[in-house]
């Protein structure tokens, strides 16, 4: 029996491929505009987890490793995945004690967005990190890690120069200067976010 979907009529579906992270599941529809097609998603597993740790001087953490996908190397802040019956912030602390070592006092959501929403299902969360008591880190075998830190203001120019492409991270980091912009952050760390001072590499 078909069922619709907005404005698509939907036939029949069938998966394609599964691993533990990601599924392929092929539509076969009627489009919009009356013609038949077939319309593949790729679904996720895990809610995708962003976390932005910020020191009290404005500089962030952010992880470096290579992504296989794009046979690329990769800046971005602390990233992972939770099961999606897990409480978000529970994930985002844990990704972040395994990436970083840090552990936080104080999480706020700033964000929610959909990746790549017309091929995928997947959904992100990002959390702000304050209060960082750092640790030993714990990433798992598929992961070569390096930490680095960044001033805030510097991190964003690193997102207009293009070093910085990871989606997230790009998200993240203008959410936040939107916020400490706009009075929605506390003033002691918005200013020293938006600190235009000595840098540290």
């Amino acid at each position: 029996m078909s069922k619709m979907r907005g404005p698509w009529q939907v036939h029949a579906t069938k998966e394609v491929y599964r691993n533990p992270w990601v599924s392929l599941t092929e539509h076969a529809v009627t489009r919009p505009d009356g013609e038949p097609g077939l319309y593949g998603v790729v679904g996720f597993a895990n809610l995708a987890l962003a976390i932005l740790p910020v020191l009290p001087d404005g500089h962030i953490v952010l992880v470096g490793q290579h992504r296989f996908p794009q046979d690329r190397y990769s800046w971005e802040i602390p990233e992972g995945g939770g099961p999606l019956g897990e409480d978000p912030l529970e994930g985002a602390a844990r990704e972040l004690r395994e990436e970083t070592g840090y552990r936080a006092e104080h999480w706020r959501e700033i964000l929610r967005m959909d990746l790549s929403n017309s091929v995928t299902d997947e959904c992100a969360v990002g959390f702000l990190a304050t209060g960082l008591t750092p640790g030993e880190a714990e990433p798992d075998g598929t992961e070569a890690l390096r930490i680095r830190h960044i001033h805030f203001r510097d991190a964003l120019a690193e997102v207009k120069s293009g070093r910085i492409r990871d989606a997230l991270t790009v998200a993240m980091l203008l959410q936040a200067y939107y916020m400490a912009r706009e009075g929605e952050l506390e003033d002691d760390l918005a200013a020293a976010m938006l600190d235009q001072g000595t840098r540290r590499a």
